[in-house]
Formats: structure tokens, sequence, C-alpha cells
């Protein structure tokens, strides 16, 4: 019988020792996921052109291996202000701190050292493939007329396949999202200010029209073959973001004049309507680069790419939940 990839499960757990299985469970550890993708062997196999005196290959050895995967995960909050979301242990194996602020607000900023690990297990209608010590990016896709969603790259040490069951998923804690548009989402604001120890709010600042925006974490993540300590590391991070705007000609000119001065600007967005599933992306120092004209239905856009760089480091961007 054929499997099927809608017999999917995928659980995540964060890691307490790197690269130890904490033994994720379907009731307690399953995401809720889209847009699959597995590469169950990244293998550099090692040829051993051998000369028998004679014609053909010889086989190749496999060498340092490690796998990969991604997934897609709706952006939501966990349905009170202040709790953790489902999807947490990703965000943790992705670079980001976690802050807790009872009944308020759940606040995700990235780190540059001591860095979670997950263990993710792939059910794959009856083999289950096993990452552990897992590592990865990820982008938040703000766009106008779709969902708020995050896009995951991981990587993992590799262990065998085997033949198992697939886990009973509870996914009860994963929320509905809303669509984003002119009901359920603000306008993109630029220059304002947010604070990060009360309720969650843009002040200030010039809202301007848009499609939404992208934001590109851009870890670099590498998998370390070392003998007796393999492990997968986050080395880098270089953040970009990018959104259309419907600017008039005057606004267009001064962005123009900022993007020639190298001016950096805040750039906030707040999704959402109901309390525990609001959703603010904060970038707090942003460069707009690359200007580019953009035609939306006859009217004239403007796209901008935008470098997400940080003052006095970690700051760059904040999500916080709502």
């Amino acid at each position: 019988m054929s499997r099927l990839i809608r017999n999917t499960v995928i659980l995540v757990k964060t890691e307490v020792t790197y690269g130890l299985d904490p033994v994720p469970v379907g009731g307690t550890d399953a995401m809720l996921v889209s847009n699959l993708n597995i590469n169950p062997l990244n293998a550099n196999n090692v040829p051993r052109d051998l000369i028998r005196g004679f014609m053909g290959g010889a086989e190749q050895l496999v060498g340092n291996r490690f796998v990969e995967c991604g997934f897609d995960v709706e952006l939501a909050g966990s349905g009170t202000a202040g709790t953790a979301p489902a999807y947490a242990p990703l965000l943790k194996a992705c670079g980001f701190a976690e802050t807790l602020t009872a009944s308020i607000r759940a606040d995700y900023t990235p780190i540059s050292t001591a860095f979670n690990s997950a263990t993710i297990y792939w059910y794959d209608d009856g083999l289950l493939h096993k990452l552990t010590g897992a590592r990865g990016d990820v982008s938040f896709k703000m766009s106008a007329g779709g969902r708020p969603m995050m896009s995951y790259k991981f990587k993992g040490l590799y262990s065998t396949p085997t033949a198992a069951a697939n886990a009973a998923p509870t996914l009860t804690a994963f929320k509905t999202p809303q669509v984003i548009n002119e009901a359920n989402t603000n306008d993109l604001t630029f220059g304002g200010t947010h604070a990060t120890a009360i309720a969650p709010a843009i002040t200030g600042g010039t809202p301007y029209p848009s499609l939404g925006m992208d934001v590109m974490v851009n870890n670099k993540v590498d998998y370390d073959p070392l003998l007796g300590g393999e492990s997968v590391e986050i080395t880098d991070r270089q953040a970009s973001c990018s959104f259309q705007l419907d600017l008039t000609a005057a606004q267009e000119n001064t962005f123009m004049a900022a993007v020639e001065a190298a001016t950096l600007t805040t750039v906030g967005l707040i999704h959402g309507t109901t309390g525990g599933n609001k959703v603010l992306m904060w970038l707090p120092f942003v460069q707009r680069i690359n200007p580019q004209k953009q035609d939306q239905n006859g009217k004239r856009m403007v796209q901008f790419e935008g470098r997400v760089t940080p003052s006095a480091g970690n700051d760059e961007l904040r999500l916080v939940l709502f």
C-alpha cells in the first residue's frame, strides 16, 4: 500500500543537553505544519577510485552525514497573553530567547551565544527519522491577503531511520490565525517607538499603506563534523526584510533621500484583533536599500529591501505575541 504525505507527524522538543534525545511525544510536542520537505541523508560520500585492471566505477563510502528538513507553521498567539505558543521550541532552536510576562506578552529576541537545540521526530507514515542537535533558520511572512507564516529550515544529526507507527498528535494548542488584511492588520509604521515593559503597542511614527512585510533572520547554520563532537552550529546572523509601499511622490522622495543617506528607521507591524492571538513584529534599526518600482494592478508601488541591524547587540528584531 502506498504511503501518504498527509500521514506525516512531526514532533519537536527542546534538548536539555545538546544532542541528547529528550524523547518528544505526540500529546505535548506535536507541530501543526504545512509545506513539508526533508533530505533524510545529506552525506559527503567518499569515492574509492580503485585501479583494478579494467574499466568501471567503484562504490563510494558514506562519510559525514546529517539531516535537513523544512516546513511552514502559522504565526499566531497561544490564545492566552503571556503564555508561550506551541511552536516555541522551533523559535528557540533558531537562536531566539523567550521572555514571558504573565497575562501580558511573550517576547522572542535573537541571541548570539548559548543557543538552544531541539530533537525533531519526523514520522513519515510508518518510518521515523530522528534529528538530534537540530538548529535552524526562520523567515516570517506577513504579506497582505495571506496567512501570517513562519518558514523553518533545520539541520540535525543523523541517525538511522526505523520502522515505527506514527505518534498520535495533539494539536489543540495551535490557534487559528487571522488573514492579513485591512480588518485584521495595522498599517506598516515607520519611525515609531515600542516599549518592551508594557502591553505591546507602537506609538508615534508614520503609517503607510503597504502589502505587508517579510522578515528573514538569515541564520548561518553549519554541520560541524568534529571527531568525538559533531554538532550543528549557528555561526552568524544577518537579518533582512522587504516591503512594498503605496507612497505619494513627496513620500517617495523622502524615502529615496533616506536610502542615499543610509538613514536608519524603526519599522513595526501589528496583526490580529483578539487578545492572546495578536502579533507584533518590531525592527528598531532598519536601513532601506534597493528601491524598485512595482506595478500593483496598475497602481505604482515602491519596494524596498531592508538591512535589519543591531545597535547594542541582539536587539535587531523582536517578535511579540500578546
